[in-house]
């Protein structure tokens, strides 16, 4: 019997900020693999860190963000890669970051830009991404996160 590979390799991230009357994310549009795109922080997990240790390596590397609250998401972003026959999944976390913050990206990136959830849901290319969006919005701005969420690894 055939098989599809299941691959969790990668993390990802939503940074997040109170600006005026709004919560805004982040948003970065890249320059190597899926050149053009919107996308959140993300990336490869490294020999010896756990995901959400390569959640806050890559929002340093790609951003220079350090976040003020850092959780799990409690949810998986997934896909399915025709490419390599196989279905990645991959943790979510979220970073709330001051207001104030500079964003300084590194070659990954093109720009950036700090947008509404709504706004962000439109420019990213996968549907995927939109439900993340959608999830943080609902369990991290329009409530407040449980506790034991909270990585307090800072």
């Amino acid at each position: 019997m055939a098989e599809i590979q299941i691959r969790a390799f990668i993390a990802s991230l939503v940074a997040v900020r109170r600006a005026e009357e709004r919560y805004e994310v982040l948003l970065m549009k890249r320059t190597q693999s899926l050149a053009g795109e919107w996308c959140q922080v993300a990336g490869k997990i490294e020999d010896g860190e756990t995901a959400w240790q390569t959640a806050l390596r890559e929002l340093s590397e790609e951003t220079g963000l350090k976040p003020n609250a850092f959780y799990s998401a409690d949810t998986c972003e997934q896909f399915y890669e025709a490419d390599r026959d196989a279905i990645t999944i991959a943790p979510v976390f979220v970073a709330f970051v001051d207001n104030t913050a500079e964003v300084v990206l590194n070659h990954e990136h093109s720009e950036f830009r700090w947008v509404s959830f709504e706004e962000a849901a439109d420019m990213v290319a996968f549907g995927g991404q939109r439900r993340v969006l959608r999830w943080i919005e609902q369990e991290f701005i329009e409530r407040e996160p449980s506790k034991h969420l909270s990585i307090d690894h800072l």
